[in-house]
């Protein structure tokens, strides 16, 4: 049985990167013609090992730098300014789009406004805690007053 690298998930066989035994004629005449797999010579296989090690130092790299604004975020206090009735009810609301745009007036740290938590639009005057999502599994809690200009 030939050993074959997969290039991208293949279902029942294997997850991408691995190295797999797989019949002659599924490999020659599937996997290789839609590029799902090379055959694993030993070349092939040191450079898939090379590329899951940088691939991996990638990822842990881009963990730390979003542990890093996460901390950033957490000691930070957003000031949005709209205007309000006697009551303090606000015209109009504040949405994840003015948050993510105070966050990067505020840290120049981007963020997708799909990232941001809210139940529900801010439509009162106040100090609200806005969980936002900096990267999978990492969260920061941004404090935000509300007020009037």
């Amino acid at each position: 049985m030939p050993q074959a690298i997969l290039l991208q998930d293949v279902e029942n066989v294997g997850a991408r990167g691995t190295v797999v035994d797989v019949s002659k004629g599924y490999l020659r005449n599937y996997l290789i013609p839609r590029k799902l797999a090379q055959p694993a010579t030993k070349g092939a296989v040191a450079a898939a090992q090379r590329a899951a090690a940088a691939e991996e130092r990638a990822a842990q790299e881009a963990i730390g730098r979003a542990e890093e604004n996460a901390e950033l975020l957490n000691k930070t206090v957003l000031t949005i300014s709209q205007q309000a009735g006697d009551d303090g009810r606000l015209f109009g609301s504040v949405t994840t789009q003015d948050i993510a745009e105070a966050i990067q007036e505020a840290r120049g740290i981007t963020v997708d406004r799909r990232k941001i938590h809210l139940d529900e639009p801010i439509r009162h005057v106040g100090t609200f805690v806005v969980v936002v999502e900096v990267a999978d599994g990492v969260t920061a809690n941004v404090k935000t007053i509300v007020s009037e200009p």
